[in-house]
């Protein structure tokens, strides 16, 4: 048997991992500012989520959500008072994917309602409820096809007020994701944020803020959505929540009543992911990590500023975009290749940064001296004379 073919690799084998540093299985180091799509929260092998992960294998690794599970309780403390929404409920599940399908299903128990409000750019998944939501036709098979989706444009507030007029007493829920990282680096307006608020008080619609990328402390506030100074139903979170280990969840307004059966999974909420969450959480607050991501997240935002060859520069906190003209798309490939900077990628030509929330700002001006050479090389020409 061999892999089924989906993935565009680069020829590099990863085999150790230490803080915001990664080498490959020839010894060579490599600046991670990615983390595998902003999964490294806290920094590769951070001691003392090896730990906690170590000690609770010796423990016990699984059972299923048919028995008490007091790590969960703690999590969930944790988790609402990190985040300051401590009257949530929390709903452990495995993926963000997971996350927006359980957030979208259970906006349509709450209120009886079908349609979904979301928007042009988004990126929410690639399971069935949430790849109708994303926006790319080139991933949604027919089976997820639906008429339940309404998609207007990004912030325009006008258009999220006429869906509404149009769908009197449909719409279930309105998605939004903080800051779009696929859809590179586009940040939510905070009017945005607060029209969504007000539309879903009034016609009974249900709030949904995907912070599965956006999200978990990255921008400098827990979630995204909080710098509009409203509080959504329901928050969607993943990827850094785990630091590489398998995890989900969605927290819940109190308003929305839980029932037996309503939701359900079979690893969500295991013991090791646990361990796991309740590790990054304890990291993110001992060490101070959400200011340390505003701190050098504003540093690197008003470094990136300074470069005349840059078109824009996108983001919050360790959430960064940097929109490139065409002629430096080689930039992505040259910070890997000869620099040894992992990065990311969003069309058309914008380079993602989303590193671990205790990056450095020695790290950091490492990968600025790198970007000052890739674009003091000379610009590839599209129709060169």
């Amino acid at each position: 048997m061999k892999l089924f073919d989906v993935y565009p690799i680069n020829p590099i084998n990863i085999v150790k991992g230490v803080g915001s540093l990664v080498y490959d299985d020839k010894g060579q180091e490599y600046l991670d500012l990615y983390g595998g799509h902003a999964v490294i929260s806290i920094g590769h092998t951070n001691p003392h989520y090896v730990r906690r992960l170590e000690d609770q294998l010796h423990k016990i690794g699984f059972y299923s959500n048919s028995i008490e599970i007091p790590l969960q309780t703690e999590l969930a403390e944790k988790l609402g008072k990190v985040s300051g929404k401590d009257d949530y409920q929390l709903f452990l599940c495995n993926s963000g994917a997971e996350a927006i399908e359980n957030a979208l299903k259970l906006a349509s128990f709450y209120n009886g309602k079908k349609k979904t409000i979301a928007f042009t750019g988004a990126f929410h998944g690639r399971t069935s409820l949430a790849v109708s939501v994303t926006d790319n036709p080139k991933i949604v098979a027919p089976i997820n096809e639906t008429d339940n989706i309404v998609r207007v444009a990004w912030n325009d507030e006008a258009a999220l007020e006429k869906a509404f007029n149009d769908n009197k007493n449909q719409v279930s829920s309105v998605i939004i994701e903080g800051i779009q990282g696929v859809g590179g680096i586009q940040v939510a307006s905070n009017s945005i944020l607060q029209k969504i608020r007000s539309l879903c008080h009034t016609h009974n619609a249900v709030f949904i803020a995907d912070g599965v990328q956006c999200g978990y402390g990255r921008t400098g506030k827990f979630y995204s959505h909080d710098f509009a100074g409203v509080n959504a139903d329901i928050y969607t979170m993943a990827k850094g929540m785990g630091n590489g280990f398998p995890i989900g969840a969605i927290s819940i307004s109190p308003k929305i009543q839980p029932s037996y059966g309503m939701l359900g999974t079979t690893f969500g909420g295991n013991h090791l992911a646990c361990a796991a969450g309740l590790a990054v959480l304890e990291v993110m607050e001992q060490d101070n990590l959400m200011q340390n991501a505003a701190t050098v997240g504003a540093y690197l935002i008003d470094e990136l500023k300074k470069f005349k060859q840059v078109n824009e520069v996108r983001g919050r906190g360790l959430m960064i975009g940097i929109d490139l003209p065409a002629e430096y798309a080689h930039a992505k490939k040259d910070l890997l290749f000869k620099h040894h900077i992992f990065t990311g990628e969003a069309k058309p030509n914008v380079i993602r940064l989303l590193p671990a929330l205790n990056l450095t700002k020695a790290h950091a001006d490492r990968f600025l001296e790198a970007f000052t050479k890739v674009l003091s090389s000379a610009p590839v020409l599209s129709n060169p004379l």
